[in-house]
């Protein structure tokens, strides 16, 4: 009797792996099939000949296993498969594979990956503007990673910043607190805040949700709203607020491949881009200027210049996209924004910090928050040993649905949280005790409904 391996599964015309294989197979999840293989495969778990043995023989042993020999998906912590460097299970991450030194494909590949940055160029020190009151901008969350960002742009560095906060109906106490204590210890920000109508926001939260089983829009829907605002001032920088396992998770989520992280550095490819910019009679790209465009396109018109040049697989955003466009009037400002920029060359050059760099080498969680506590009057949340997203009463909400989805083999993206605690282990941002203590109590990586949905459901009712 013969079956598929756990984690393939038959989606014609491909066989789809849903999991994290090991380095030399790593993003090989996709198999394409002839005819006759297709023909055994529909009908297995089944006894197989001798013809179709030979027919199915590229496969065996990996995609078509003996059914005594088929591999269980955990079904919690205590059954899982660890990573003996970092926290990776196959619980979280179902499908991953370790080598026979027990470590996961992050651990594997961590040498070969530390250059992958960022999706966006890295700037670390930033001039002054002459033609704007602000240096620069972030999207600011009241969170950990936004607040050290905040910190290090108008302390350390001694800029005018710009902060923007989209108030979220989800927005954590904590958050909160650590916005006001912001404004009164950082005198060289400037701080706006927006809050969508309540009746759009729940036409676009309801369709996200049927699409992907949670409400999460950030930071789209933040862009979206700020973008004009950013056009408007001449700003001419836009941080990024990403630490830097979320960039790197990126990578191993399949969503963004090794050039997208080196585009910054390709001369040839951003000359090619700027002859097409002079010959359409648009001043050429600065550096992280093509970036903003392609985001800001991609929120406006579902089209996304960075995905035709570099294979961008990004679902998540897609249903985004989707659930905005339920409301045609928010992205409006938007478009005009982006054609006002795009033909005045005034675009707001979409940039990255290196965290790590600015904060000695490692972007260590517990430093971070002691900095930012002391200097910015942040306040931790109630679960106070969380270090991923921390400004949202539902993050769980985002991790369990996301974590469904995965385990149950209807979305190939892996669970964002799964693949950044374990990368932030990888790089020395906390210890892998502190991981796991974060993993058991804080995060949403569960088979049953967790309670902090009913926070999310109780908004879209209403």
């Amino acid at each position: 009797m013969y079956t598929l391996q756990n984690r393939w599964k038959w989606e014609k015309p491909h066989l789809q792996y849903y999991g994290l294989r090991n380095r030399e197979h790593m993003f090989q999840n996709k198999i394409r099939l002839s005819a006759k293989q297709a023909s055994i495969i529909e009908k297995l778990p089944c006894p197989l000949t001798a013809d179709e043995l030979k027919t199915l023989k590229p496969l065996l042993g990996v995609q078509v296993v003996p059914l005594s020999e088929q591999r269980k998906t955990p079904t919690s912590l205590e059954e899982a498969h660890f990573c003996k460097n970092c926290v990776a299970n196959d619980y979280i991450i179902p499908g991953l594979e370790l080598d026979e030194n027990g470590l996961c494909p992050m651990c594997q590949t961590k040498e070969e990956t530390a250059h992958l940055k960022s999706v966006v160029p890295v700037m670390n020190t930033f001039p002054r503007a002459k033609h704007s009151r602000f240096d620069v901008a972030l999207f600011y969350t009241g969170g950990k990673d936004s607040t050290y960002l905040l910190y290090y742009l108008a302390k350390v560095q001694g800029l005018r910043v710009l902060a923007l906060t989209w108030e979220i109906p989800y927005m954590s106490e904590s958050a909160r607190k650590s916005i006001e204590g912001a404004k009164k210890t950082l005198d060289s920000v400037e701080f706006i805040t927006r809050k969508i109508a309540n009746d759009d926001l729940k036409a676009i939260y309801r369709h996200l949700y049927v699409l992907s089983e949670n409400t999460c829009a950030c930071p789209s829907l933040a862009y979206i709203l700020f973008y004009p605002e950013l056009v408007e001032n001449r700003v001419p920088y836009f941080i990024a607020g990403n630490e830097p396992a979320q960039m790197m998770g990126l990578y191993y989520n399949h969503m963004a491949p090794k050039l997208a992280y080196t585009f910054g550095a390709n001369t040839a490819l951003h000359a090619l881009i700027n002859v097409g910019r002079v010959l359409s009679l648009h001043p050429p790209f600065k550096e992280g200027q093509f970036h903003t465009l392609a985001t800001m396109k991609q929120l406006a018109y579902g089209e996304n210049l960075l995905q035709n040049v570099f294979g961008y697989q990004n679902t998540l955003v897609k249903n985004i996209v989707e659930a905005i466009h339920r409301v045609p009037m928010m992205v409006k400002p938007l478009k005009r924004a982006i054609r006002k920029s795009s033909w005045s060359g005034r675009i707001p050059a979409f940039v990255q910090v290196d965290l790590h760099e600015i904060s000695g080498g490692i972007y260590d969680w517990n430093k971070i928050k002691d900095i930012i506590v002391r200097e910015c009057g942040w306040v931790a949340p109630e679960e106070s040993i969380k270090g991923l997203h921390t400004s949202c009463q539902i993050e769980k909400c985002k991790e369990y649905s996301q974590f469904q989805r995965f385990y149950h083999m209807r979305s190939t993206m892996i669970p964002f949280s799964a693949l950044e605690l374990s990368i932030a282990v990888r790089d020395g941002s906390l210890s892998r005790e502190e991981a796991m203590r974060e993993l058991t109590e804080s995060l949403g990586f569960s088979l049953e409904e967790i309670a902090e949905c009913a926070i999310m459901k109780e908004y879209l009712k209403a």
